[in-house]
């Protein structure tokens, strides 16, 4: 797809490379130049694909999306003051980008596995919305074995959840062993796994997200990331 030339300056900062004043300094030391040598300015009309940092193709333009194999000890927000935080695992001139770029739901701190994000914001709604319906399966290992119930109550979509009005929908649970499960639900409650199992009188010690839809993590080592095509789910 063909995209319309924007300012050059307007086209840097939007990917969080400099502010849209520092693209003169850029350009003068030579960081910035253009795939065919031509004379740059400011206020230049470029294509993104036109554009090279530091000899480099430029970062993807908006509509990015990244899948993240999440750490445990890190949380979806932008608050720096709650830790360490996903956006912290991306290069720093990502979190400058505007659109923003934002976790599609989230893994809590002591959670890890897939995760999404994406500067899309329609996607991101998509994702997110309930009506959807989108299926995520998580491995979670349990406190206490199984009492042999539990599939049958989850998939009976009347599990009420502790302050809810709605019980859940209709969930899916697969048996590894007494104590290790996979739970496949279509909803993102908070902290929802957790607060299903302890609707049954268990708890939740450890906790993986492994699928997104139909995206899987694959061979991506913990703290890694790749950029995927937003139009392969």
């Amino acid at each position: 797809m063909k995209r319309s030339k924007v300012r050059l300056d307007k086209l840097l900062s939007s990917l969080g490379y400099c502010t849209r004043k520092e693209v003169a300094i850029l350009l003068r030391e030579g960081i910035i130049t253009h795939t065919l040598d031509l004379y740059l300015k400011s206020d230049t009309k470029v294509s993104h694909d036109e554009i090279l940092c530091e000899g480099e193709p430029l970062d993807p333009p908006a509509g990015m999306v990244i899948l993240m194999h999440k750490p445990i000890g890190y949380v979806c927000s932008h608050d720096d003051g709650e830790g360490r935080l996903v956006y912290d695992l991306l290069p720093e001139r990502w979190r400058l980008r505007d659109p923003k770029i934002s976790t599609v739901g989230r893994l809590d701190k002591d959670t890890s596995g897939l995760l999404l994000l994406t500067d899309d914001g329609a996607l991101l709604h998509r994702l997110t919305s309930p009506k959807h319906k989108v299926p995520k399966v998580y491995e979670a290992t349990l406190d206490r074995p199984l009492s042999g119930n539990e599939a049958e109550i989850f998939a009976s979509g009347t599990l009420m959840l502790n302050g809810e009005k709605t019980p859940c929908l209709p969930a899916k649970l697969e048996v590894i062993d007494p104590t290790h499960v996979k739970l496949e639900i279509v909803e993102g409650r908070y902290h929802q796994v957790r607060r299903m199992f302890a609707a049954v009188g268990n708890h939740v010690t450890a906790l993986h997200r492994s699928t997104f839809e139909t995206l899987e993590l694959g061979d991506l080592k913990v703290g890694e990331y790749r950029l995927i095509d937003k139009d392969s789910f």
